[in-house]
């Protein structure tokens, strides 16, 4: 007979009960799934960090030149940049800053008058910095406010001289270059067009005469301190002294620097300046002998109703011009205040024969008059 052994079981007792589960608060859950989330991001992280440094990464490089053409800004920058000086000046009254440019080996430089002028009038001294940063000190060959141009010498010879364009072929609309050391940043290039000519613009220092300038006008940046730099055509050619610039009024908050409005002294005039200065220490400007009325505001330059209206023995005098002759036109070109025809007849040579145009009465009058030099 068989035998079974008993179950220890029946098949139909309780089953086992289950163990009982263990309940974990909310916020320690929080905090555990936190630190399990930054231990995770450390292991990834270093995982990746040995992934890098295994990881061999090739960095390209680029061994083309870039090519500059000899027209190109760069290029004209090149030659021209050698020849530009920074120029300062130190009086017992204080300093300035301004720009130049050498015109001749023999260590002559071409500056605005209003750079050295306090020096000039004063006895301080002046200093000139070449680009290289060499610095040597500088003496006044001449001066003159009317056209605001100034000469300076060098103890120095062999320097490298700018060569001059022709600015009376300067077309609206040209390249141009400044160049020069505006707010005492030498070196410094700026690019722009001829915005305008024949721009009737009063400049100069602070003392002294008048500046009245035929000018180029450029939106090429000029600043304080660009002032006697070079203004290059896209030859490198020079075709213009940055003088002056344009800031906005007191309604605009009287903006310094600049806004795109610069002027430069035409070189054809400059030159023959720079020559009158160096060969003797003055320069003389054209003049038909009459006084204006700068107060007058209508159109036209009106001769001042004064006994010096009209010099005696003068141009005015001999073609018949009177006091309170109001002129419209000069050479062609209308007057419509007293700063352009001032600067219309110092564009001019010395000799030279000029139709002008007048009202007297309201009736208008030509004459043909002749510039005489200043006295």
């Amino acid at each position: 007979m068989e035998s079974f052994e008993p179950q220890s079981q029946p098949w139909w007792s309780e089953p086992t009960p289950r163990p009982k589960r263990s309940y974990i608060p909310l916020g320690a859950a929080l905090a555990l799934a936190v630190i399990a989330g930054l231990v995770g991001s450390v292991v990834g992280n270093i995982t990746n960090v040995g992934s890098l440094i295994n990881h061999r990464v090739n960095l390209v490089t680029v061994s083309n030149s870039i090519e500059r053409k000899p027209d190109s800004v760069a290029g004209i920058a090149q030659r021209v940049l050698p020849s530009v000086v920074s120029i300062s000046t130190k009086t017992a009254n204080g300093g300035g800053t301004g720009s130049g440019f050498i015109i001749d080996s023999a260590g002559y430089i071409l500056t605005n008058n209003h750079v050295v002028e306090a020096a000039a009038t004063s006895g301080g001294s002046i200093t000139v910095t070449f680009n290289d940063g060499r610095t040597i000190g500088a003496t006044i060959v001449g001066h003159d406010s009317s056209y605001d141009l100034a000469v300076v010498k060098i103890a120095a010879t062999n320097l490298p001289a700018l060569q001059f364009g022709d600015s009376d072929k300067i077309q609206v609309g040209d390249t141009v270059i400044a160049v020069g050391s505006p707010l005492g940043l030498s070196g410094t290039v700026t690019t722009g067009i001829i915005s305008a000519k024949d721009r009737a613009v009063t400049a100069g220092g602070s003392t002294g005469e008048s500046s009245f300038i035929n000018a180029l006008q450029t939106d090429a940046a000029i600043n304080p301190g660009n002032s006697g730099g070079p203004l290059v055509d896209s030859t490198g050619a020079v075709i213009g002294v940055n003088s002056a610039i344009a800031s906005l009024g007191s309604s605009y908050g009287s903006q310094p620097g600049s806004i795109g409005l610069g002027f430069a002294i035409p070189i054809n005039q400059a030159r023959k300046t720079a020559d009158q200065l160096i060969k003797t220490g003055k320069a003389t400007y054209p003049v038909i002998g009459i006084s204006l009325d700068m107060t007058y505001s209508g159109l036209g330059a009106k001769i001042a109703n004064s006994a010096t209206g009209i010099r005696a023995d003068s141009s005015a005098m001999k073609v018949g011009l009177r006091v309170g002759d109001i002129i419209i036109n000069f050479d062609g070109k209308t007057i419509n205040s007293p700063d352009e025809l001032i600067v219309a007849v110092r564009a001019k040579n010395i000799g030279d024969r000029v139709k002008l145009t007048y009202l007297r009465d309201k009736i208008s009058h030509d004459v043909i008059v002749t510039l005489v030099a200043s006295r």
